[in-house]
């Protein structure tokens, strides 16, 4: 372009003025602003006229005709607050994709709180003795209940042995002595069970004298005998060996006895509760659309500020039931081909799904109350990423990344997703199965200063396809799981076993697990089947390096499988000990174990660790561990040392007698203030008492009574002064101890 010979400025010269002229010419026009469209509640808002409504489908359709137009800048829809009733998904596609460089970002207005909501409002309570009923919409069956933002319980009873309720491929037994026979209407309800890892839920059909039938597929897909209920060796159906109960039935109206508890009667089409004291009824939320926002194959579009509510799970209601594999996945289909490696196992449904995504951002994004799951990435989404978003209340996982496909074709492959800095709590609120974060066969995921607290079963769940063969050469390899805090994962109340805080299946060259802080994973629990970094099945070519591992039910690191090779662990930090790592080339150096302080080094990690500053648990020094310990007979070679050798894994043990015990000296007389006991692998200890003296006989010993099974572990709290601590049999039997710590009183 020519440049016009510019007037000298008074007082200046023609030169210079040619020099400002040049500067003006080449300095770049200043990037436009987004284009900026806005979307209300009502359709309707003070952006946006009667002749110019905003709903969410029209501020969609508004920007996809803009974008099939080119775009020279981004754009904007600008949410009001409010809440958004959401009778149906929010779709895009790919014409609501950013082009040319440019995104398409869906957030709050500046100060709003827009709250996408799937639920429906049940209203004209009326008093029933000690209940309120409602009527309830067509088109919705609540399976959960919000009151005044409170999560209220399907009313529950108490457990079912098999003693009394005895499952078979066919059913189940013990509809008399468990009371269901008498109900007004057993089909109706609904029986939980729980084996090991596995969540199953079916609803009763029909009971026929003591026998109670399920409806199909449910039980199908719960019971052996299929063929697709898991692998070849799996003994974790509703009718194996290791099916011990009933957890409970819940949803009859007989058992409606606690304030917060709930009961839908499908044939009434009634909710039926019971308010907790000075509790009102003026918000009763019921979940009724599954999914509120999908993304099909759209790319370079951002969410932010948003928030997801009360979105639903319907699949458990219908014959289909919840027939939980692992993690939050189901068997469905009364028919298909054998899934030994999970290939066709389903997700659960979610508030966001995100199906076929390239850079798709969900951003400081708030998931609460939910019948499903948060967020899904599925169907080679990638590129993507979940970040600053907080995740509480919801009935299954948080986020679920990638697929069980473990060779898919190159476009269905989950590649270079991110989730980080997120704060998850609270889930698995009813299926315990589900997991914090989990992700199937994925390459080059970032899993990053993510806070997880309050989980059922595992934290973060990498990895998929068992020991199977079409798994044992999958997409999946680069995946980085780093800097995060896991706090109470495997909570022992939901009694779910065989998992960790941070846990892994198959092979995956160049992942690295590093800078998590993993602390009570399975504390308490009542099997050695807990632990922190579980490198599970065929787990292999894993670097476990420089995390933060304490108080953890069993391992802290598990590598049990023979097939799971070359993985590496070094430079951790732990309070325990643990076997070697099994497999070819598997490895644990360098790692500073059986601790009893945290160092200054292990503290900056965890404290780094997770999406905020958090609390790290420094570990008290065992007084315990440098006595001398003895035992009354001993049991083979299960020495009474071994309960001091710092290790949770190895056992002492007694043989069975009367008054039988175990004992430590402490080598001086110390302050006890507690007592913390392990029991060993077969959960020997049971009916103890724990005695703490001054003199070797025990004559004037402070003596606290431990009724029933010790856990791994249970705390008894002395407040005695002494020398001896002995853990003694009441009546008859053994002592089998794993560890036993003792920690000092207050003076």
């Amino acid at each position: 372009m020519a440049l016009r010979r510019p007037e000298p400025p008074a007082g200046g010269n023609v030169n210079s003025a040619i020099a400002l002229a040049l500067v003006l010419s080449l300095t770049p026009a200043t990037a436009p602003g987004p284009k900026i469209y806005h979307a209300s509640p009502t359709g309707r808002s003070a952006a946006c006229s009667q002749i110019n409504p905003c709903s969410l489908e029209t501020a969609r359709d508004k920007v996809r005709q803009a974008v099939a137009g080119g775009m020279d800048r981004d754009v904007e829809v600008r949410l009001a607050g409010g809440r958004y009733a959401m009778a149906g998904p929010l779709v895009l596609d790919q014409r609501d994709s950013g082009l040319e460089g440019h995104t398409v970002t869906w957030t709050a207005e500046p100060g709003a709180r827009p709250v996408l909501s799937g639920g429906v409002r049940l209203t004209g309570w009326r008093r029933q003795g000690r209940f309120q009923v409602a009527p309830v919409p067509d088109g919705i069956s609540p399976r959960q209940l919000f009151v005044g933002g409170v999560r209220a319980i399907r009313a529950r009873g108490e457990s079912c042995p098999a003693s009394v309720c005895d499952a078979t491929r066919t059913g189940m037994t013990g509809a008399i002595g468990s009371g269901v026979a008498g109900w007004s209407d057993p089909a109706g309800a609904e029986a939980v069970i729980k084996v090991r890892w596995r969540n199953y839920r079916c609803r009763i059909d029909r009971v026929d004298g003591d026998t109670m039938t399920f409806v199909q597929p449910c039980w199908a897909n719960s019971a052996s005998g299929t063929g697709r209920t898991g692998p070849a060796w799996d003994s974790t159906t509703v009718d194996s060996t290791r099916y011990g109960k009933v957890s409970f039935f819940e949803n009859a109206v007989e058992l409606l006895d606690q304030p917060g508890e709930f009961v839908y009667d499908r044939t009434a089409r009634t909710v039926t509760y019971l308010p907790r004291p000075g509790e009102s009824l003026d918000d009763v939320v019921a979940p009724a659309t599954e999914t509120l926002l999908r993304v099909e194959g759209a790319s370079r579009v951002r969410f932010a500020g948003l928030r997801f509510e009360h979105a639903a799970y319907r699949q458990p209601d219908t014959g289909e039931g919840y027939a939980g594999t692992q993690a939050g996945l189901t068997l469905t289909g009364a028919t298909g081909p054998e899934d030994h490696a999970g290939r066709y196992y389903t997700k659960p449904a979610a508030a966001v799904v995100v199906r076929g995504g390239s850079g798709v951002t969900i951003a400081d994004a708030a998931f609460a109350h939910l019948g499903g799951a948060g967020v899904i990435f599925e169907s080679g989404t990638k590129d993507s990423s979940v970040t600053g978003s907080t995740f509480t209340d919801l009935s299954s996982g948080a986020v679920y990344v990638g697929d069980t496909e473990p060779n898919p074709p190159a476009g269905l492959r989950g590649e270079r997703n991110t989730v980080a800095r997120n704060s998850i709590s609270w889930i698995g609120r009813e299926f315990t199965d589900a997991a914090g974060i989990w992700a199937g066969y994925e390459t080059g995921l970032r899993v990053d200063h993510n806070t997880l607290e309050k989980l059922p079963y595992s934290g973060i769940s990498v990895g998929w396809g068992w020991n199977q063969p079409v798994a044992q050469s999958p997409d999946m390899r680069d995946n980085q799981i780093t800097g995060n805090r896991i706090v109470d994962a495997m909570m022992v109340a939901e009694d779910q076993h065989d998992g960790g805080a941070i846990y892994t299946q198959g092979p995956q060259p160049g992942t690295v697990i590093s800078g998590n802080y993993l602390n009570r994973s399975a504390y308490g629990n009542t099997e050695r089947d807990g632990n922190g970094v579980y490198l599970d099945e065929q787990s292999s070519h894993i670097r476990v390096e420089g995390n933060v591992i304490t108080r953890v039910g069993y391992k802290w690191i598990s590598n049990w499988a023979g097939y799971g090779i070359d993985n590496l662990a070094t430079g951790n930090w732990t309070d325990t000990t643990a076997p070697d790592l099994s497999g070819r080339g598997s490895q644990q150096v360098d790692n500073f174990t059986a601790l009893e302080r945290l160092p200054e080094a292990a503290l900056e990690v965890a404290a780094a660790a997770g999406a905020r500053p958090g609390a790290v648990e420094q570990l008290e020094p065992d007084l315990a561990r440098a006595g001398s310990a003895s035992q009354s007979a001993t049991d083979g070679v299960a020495a009474a040392a071994n309960a001091l050798d710092g290790s949770t894994v190895t056992d002492s043990r007694t043989t069975s007698a009367a008054g039988s015990w175990w004992q430590v000296d402490l080598e001086e007389v110390r302050k006890v203030g507690t007592v913390e006991i392990w029991n060993d692998a077969a959960m020997t200890t049971a009916d103890v008492q724990v005695l703490v003296s001054s003199t070797p006989d025990f004559a004037q010993a402070v003596t606290v009574s431990l009724p029933g099974k010790a856990l791994r572990p249970s705390l008894v709290t002395t407040n005695a002064t002494g020398r001896y601590i002995r853990i003694q049999r009441v009546g008859t039997g053994r002592i089998g101890l794993a560890s036993v710590a003792a920690y000092e009183g207050v003076s």
